[in-house]
């Protein structure tokens, strides 16, 4: 098995030209904890490096996660969503499976899946991560950074924002 870090960059300030490069293990941002900003990322990409940082121990913080993107063409992902909705308990629904309506929690959710969250590596991994939506006052200071292997490589219309996706599947946000 070869472990491959992911390429990280800054996100350029407004004001300035372009960043340079960061690798996530080689500088903590201040407290240790890695500020990733969601926007043009491609959702399952990000899901799964922020799923094995977390496994590794450590803290990340994922802002604007209502911007982040679903590949695949919108009507097949908005139908495919709504399908997985109609999945129930026929016998008592409110024991359920419960599905995530809200942007940040159905990032949350597909870190959920990637990890082992029965395990105790898998369920403190998951209190190491805070998906947010927007951009927090409490956070609006921090250095955020991109995953270049995450990033959507086609031009962002063609792609379905979780937000999108979250308003066609019913979430009033």
């Amino acid at each position: 098995m070869s472990s491959s870090k992911a390429k990280v960059t800054e996100a350029p300030k407004p004001g300035t030209a372009s960043a340079e490069p960061a690798k996530a293990a080689d500088k903590p941002v201040g407290d240790g904890v890695l500020y990733i900003d969601a926007t043009g990322h491609i959702a399952g990409r990000l899901c799964s490096k922020v799923a094995s940082e977390i496994l590794r121990g450590k803290r990340i913080v994922v802002l604007n996660s209502e911007m982040a993107v679903l590949s695949g063409k919108r009507d097949t992902v908005i139908e495919a969503w709504k399908q997985k909705l109609e999945l129930g308990s026929k016998v008592n629904p409110i024991y359920g499976p419960l599905h995530p309506r809200r942007p940040d929690n159905i990032m949350w959710r597909m870190v959920r899946g990637m990890v082992p969250k029965t395990k105790t590596k898998g369920t403190l991994g998951l209190k190491r991560v805070r998906f947010y939506m927007g951009v927090p006052a409490k956070y609006s200071g921090v250095k955020l950074t991109k995953i270049d292997e995450a990033l959507a490589t086609r031009p962002l219309p063609m792609y379905t924002t979780i937000a999108e996706l979250a308003h066609n599947i019913g979430w009033n946000g």
